[in-house]
C-alpha cells in the first residue's frame, strides 16, 4: 500500500501550486478552494466492467445501500456507478459534507443488508424506465457479455445476489486503498471519519473483444447512425473528436440538410484508452444519404483533408477550459479520476503545450486509427460497400447431441450436447459453450436462457421444442458453472410461451403458406393421384383381356402415376410436421 501512496504523491507533484493533496485515514485526498458551499466526491475504483453478467448490478446495489441511511434531506447528494468507478458526491456546508461522507463510509463498513430485497427491486424498477439510447448495443457487439460490454445488459444480479456476495464485494472493493477523495475547500474539514478496511488499488479491467475484424458494422434502429472506436488516450485524440463533431455538423446538417443532430464525443475508458463516439440522426427517407455523408466525412479526415481553421477552432475551444475561475477546484474531479485510474496527470502548462503541438498530420493519424478500429451502426442496408465487415450474426459451428425440433418452425432445431447448446436456424447456428457461459437464467417451469461471453444467446423453452424433458434440462444445469446461474422467479402461466396454433413457413421464393394451404395441396394432388390410379387400373384390365395387349402403354400410364404418389406422400409428411 505504501508503494501506491508513493506513486500517487509522485503523480500529483505536477499539480503543486494548483491543487493541494494529502491522505485522510489512508485515502488520497485532493483539495482546492472555491467560494461558497463545499462540493466533495469520494471515488472508488470499481464499476460495471468489474462485474460478471451473472452478478451485474452488485456495485450499484452497494451504492444504493450506502446511501440509504441518509433518507430524505434537502442536502444535494447522490451516487453514480459507471464502467470503471463509483462516485459518492455532495454539496453543502462543511458540517453537512462531513456528515455525508462519514455516513457513507459507516454504511460501507456495515451495509444495511436488511434492505437488500427492497433495493434490488428499486434497481429493477429503475432499469425498467431507463432508455439506453441509440448506441446502447454497441458495447455488447464490441466486447461481448463481459467487461465493458456489460452496460448493454440488464443488471441480472439484482434477481439473485445474496447478502454474503454483496457484503464481500463491499469489503474487497470499497476500501481505503481503492479510493480517492476530492473537496473544493482550502483544507480537509475536521471531523472526517472515513475509516474503511485496507485493500488494494484494482487496475481497470482488461478489455475483451467480440469482433474478429474491424472496421465492422451492425444493423440498428431507423433514424440513427452511430460510430465508435477505441483509441489510445492522447491530446490529439481529444482534439480529433471535436474536429469530427464539427465536420459532421457542417456536412450533414448545414450543407446536406440530412440531420438535425450530428456530434462526436471523446470519453476516457480506462487508464490508457478512450472511446470515440460519433452520432447523427436521420429521417427514414434520408437514412442512406446520412450513412453515405457520415462515411464521406470520415474518409475526408482520414485523407488529411482538414483545414487549419478546423484544428485552430477545436484547440481554442479546449483551451477555454483554463479560463475557468477557480481552475484548481474545477479540475478536481478530472484529476482525482486520473489518479484513481492510473492515467498520467498533466499540469495546465503541460497540457497547453501538448495542445499547441497537435498538427493536421496528427489528426489524420487519429482518423485512420479510428477508422481501422471502427464499429458502425447503420439503419437499413449494410455498409459493405464502404469496406466495413458485418459483425458475426451466427456462431462458427454447432454441437452434436440430442436434437429437439421446434414446434413452430421445422427448420429450427435445438441441440443439447455435452459441451454446450446450439440452435440451428436456416441462416446459421447459434452456440453457447457451458464453460464460457456468462450467465444462465433459470425458471421453475424449466426454461433456461444461456448467454455466452461472446454475446450469443440460446433460450430453451420446453414448451416450444419436442422432447425437452426434465432430464435434458438437468443435463444443462449440471454442466453450467454455478457462478453463472441466475435463478429467476416463477412466471404466470399465461407468460409461458406456447407454440402458435397456425404455423407458417417461408419458402426460398419468399411466399408464405399456412397449414390450410398445405391441406388444400394435399387433397388436390391426392385426388389427382387417385383418379389417375383408377384410370391405370381400368387400362390394365382392358389390355390384359385383349388378344394383342399393348403393355408399353400400360407401363407408360403407371410411370406417370408414381410421381403423383410420391408428391402426395411428401405433402402428407410436410402437413403433419406443420401440425406438430
Amino acid at each position: 500500500m505504501t508503494t501506491d501512496l508513493n506513486n500517487d504523491q509522485s503523480a500529483l507533484a505536477a499539480l503543486d501550486g494548483l491543487i493541494s493533496h494529502t491522505t485522510t485515514q489512508g485515502i488520497p485526498t485532493l483539495y482546492a478552494p472555491r467560494p461558497g458551499e463545499i462540493t466533495a466526491g469520494l471515488f472508488f475504483r470499481v464499476g460495471r466492467a468489474d462485474e460478471t453478467l451473472a452478478t451485474a448490478g452488485i456495485t450499484h446495489l452497494v451504492e444504493h445501500l450506502a446511501l440509504h441511511r441518509l433518507g430524505l434531506s434537502d442536502l444535494h447528494y447522490n451516487g453514480a456507478t459507471a464502467n470503471t468507478y463509483t462516485l459518492f458526491h455532495v454539496t453543502g456546508n462543511e458540517d453537512e459534507v462531513v456528515a455525508y461522507l462519514n455516513s457513507v463510509c459507516a454504511a460501507l463498513r456495515d451495509l444495511p443488508l436488511a434492505r437488500l430485497e427492497t433495493e434490488r427491486e428499486i434497481l429493477r424498477t429503475e432499469a425498467a424506465g431507463r432508455n439506453g439510447g441509440p448506441g446502447s448495443q454497441l458495447p455488447l457487439w464490441r466486447y461481448g457479455a463481459q467487461s465493458y460490454g456489460l452496460t448493454s445488459y440488464n443488471e441480472l444480479g439484482t434477481w439473485s445476489l445474496t447478502a454474503d456476495q454483496v457484503r464481500h464485494w463491499a469489503e474487497t472493493r470499497f476500501t481505503r486503498d481503492n479510493a480517492v477523495l476530492w473537496l473544493t475547500s482550502d483544507q480537509v474539514p475536521p471531523g472526517l471519519d472515513l475509516t474503511l478496511p485496507a485493500g488494494t488499488r484494482y487496475p481497470t479491467p482488461t478489455a475483451t473483444s467480440a469482433l474478429p475484424a474491424t472496421p465492422a458494422y451492425i444493423h440498428g434502429d431507423d433514424g440513427h447512425v452511430v460510430f465508435n472506436a477505441v483509441l489510445p488516450r492522447s491530446t490529439a485524440a481529444a482534439v480529433f473528436a471535436d474536429v469530427l463533431g464539427r465536420a459532421l455538423f457542417q456536412d450533414l446538417r448545414q450543407e446536406g440538410g440530412y440531420s438535425y443532430s450530428a456530434e462526436a464525443d471523446y470519453t476516457p475508458r480506462d487508464a490508457d484508452h478512450a472511446t470515440l463516439t460519433a452520432y447523427a440522426d436521420a429521417l427514414p427517407k434520408k437514412q442512406d444519404a446520412v450513412v453515405g455523408g457520415f462515411i464521406d466525412t470520415l474518409a475526408r479526415l482520414r485523407a488529411g483533408r482538414i483545414e487549419q481553421s478546423e484544428l485552430d477552432s477545436a484547440r481554442t475551444k479546449i483551451l477555454k477550459m483554463y479560463d475557468t475561475p477557480d481552475l484548481g477546484a474545477a479540475s478536481l474531479p478530472s484529476y482525482a479520476l486520473s489518479l484513481l485510474l492510473g492515467h498520467r496527470i498533466l499540469s495546465p502548462e503541460q497540457h497547453r503545450a501538448e495542445l499547441n503541438a497537435v498538427t493536421i498530420a496528427d489528426l489524420r493519424d487519429v482518423a485512420r486509427e479510428a477508422w481501422s478500429d471502427g464499429l458502425l451502426q447503420v439503419p437499413g442496408r449494410g455498409a459493405d460497400w464502404a469496406g466495413f465487415t458485418l459483425a458475426p450474426q451466427y456462431s462458427q459451428s454447432a454441437f452434436t447431441g440430442t436434437r429437439h425440433q421446434s414446434l413452430e418452425d421445422d427448420r429450427v432445431t435445438l441441440t443439447i450436447g455435452t459441451e454446450g447448446v446450439s440452435l440451428t436456424t436456416p441462416r446459421g447456428p447459434v452456440t453457447v459453450r457451458y464453460d464460457s457461459c456468462a450467465a444462465m437464467t433459470t425458471r421453475p417451469d424449466g426454461a433456461r436462457s444461456l448467454t455466452g461471453r461472446d454475446g450469443f444467446c440460446v433460450s430453451i423453452e420446453p414448451t416450444l421444442y419436442r422432447g425437452v424433458t426434465p432430464e435434458r434440462i438437468a443435463t444443462v444445469d449440471a454442466a453450467v458453472p454455478p457462478a453463472a446461474v441466475v435463478h429467476m422467479p416463477a412466471r404466470d402461466p399465461e407468460q409461458i410461451p406456447q407454440p402458435r396454433k397456425r404455423q407458417t413457413s417461408t419458402d426460398a421464393g419468399g411466399s408464405t403458406r399456412s397449414t390450410w394451404a398445405w391441406t388444400l395441396a394435399l387433397w388436390t394432388i391426392g385426388l389427382l393421384a387417385a383418379v389417375w390410379g383408377l384410370l391405370c387400373a381400368v387400362i390394365t384390365a382392358d389390355e390384359s383381356g385383349a388378344a394383342n395387349p399393348e403393355w408399353d402403354a400400360v407401363i407408360g400410364v403407371w410411370v406417370l402415376e408414381l410421381p403423383l404418389l410420391l408428391v402426395t406422400w411428401k405433402l402428407y409428411r410436410a402437413r403433419q410436421r406443420r401440425r406438430g
